[in-house]
């Protein structure tokens, strides 16, 4: 880090300091780590955005608000003397060293595969785990969303040999699936119809990843689809003088249809 970086680190620091002070922000000095960390992952959802935008000022302004989460978290457990923001750093930074033995020490690796293998085998030491105790699977944290854990998970497993053959083997299994989701729906209890919906998306999880098609990716699409020719229907209506709340089924989905030829793909 250069001299300019650790400045503009320290300034930030410093406003941080100046908000949870007693003269600082009523609201600043309410705040909670549980309080907080509730916005962690919005704000990282917008660095996401920002990287899919491809634009480097909203990426520079989002990096920057999750960063601002992280020091203030950082500052709440100072006051209350449990780590700062230097403990963190040595913590990492240590870590790092540790699990890059191929760069920092003399471990001899020949492909990006042997890298990995070396990770998992350095965490499951550091996490005191028995080799027979530990899965491949490792342990996703449970507020990741569900559709990003079933990737990572089907990856994992996928690597070790436990997949399909072909693409058409999960098109297969999906075709099982969909049929026993219609038997549940007909005559299966809410329970089984959950497990059975939720055993539809695994599958089509799968068939996104044998299909190099990002799960995430596809279906955020999808919903910024929607939410284009939904707000055509409403635009169109409010111009008729139409209430979205008085408009008939029939007169949405003409709409709907009009918003699909105006698209780039009428048969999407």
């Amino acid at each position: 880090m250069n001299k300019t970086a650790f400045d503009s680190l320290q300034k930030l620091c410093n406003v941080i300091d100046k908000l949870r002070a007693p003269d600082g922000c009523l609201w600043d000095r309410q705040q909670t780590t549980e309080s907080v960390s509730r916005h962690l992952m919005g704000e990282a959802y917008e660095v996401l955005d920002a990287v899919a935008s491809g634009s480097s000022d909203d990426l520079k302004e989002e990096l920057g608000d999750l960063l601002f989460q992280i020091l203030f978290i950082a500052k709440i457990a100072e006051e209350q003397d449990e780590f700062d923001i230097s403990h963190i750093m040595e913590g990492i930074t240590a870590k790092m060293i540790r699990r890059h033995p191929h760069v920092f020490g003399n471990k001899k690796v020949n492909d990006v595969g042997e890298i990995k293998a070396n990770w998992d085998a350095i965490k499951i030491n550091e996490e005191g785990k028995k080799p027979r105790q530990a899965s491949v699977l490792g342990s996703p944290p449970r507020s990741m969303p569900a559709l990003v854990t079933a990737t990572t998970i089907t990856r994992k497993a996928a690597e070790v040999g436990f997949d399909w053959e072909k693409k058409e083997h999960v098109l297969e299994k999906l075709d099982e699936e969909i049929h026993e989701l219609k038997y549940a729906v007909q005559h299966g209890s809410p329970e089984s119809i959950k497990d059975e919906i939720g055993d539809v998306l695994f599958t089509m999880v799968n068939l996104s990843r044998f299909l190099t098609v990002d799960p995430e990716t596809a279906l955020r699409a999808t919903i910024d689809k929607f939410m284009s020719r939904f707000a055509f229907v409403e635009q169109k209506l409010k111009e008729n003088g139409r209430e979205l709340s008085h408009a008939s089924l029939a007169e949405m989905d003409a709409l709907w249809n009009q918003a699909k030829i105006n698209s780039e793909d009428p048969e999407s």
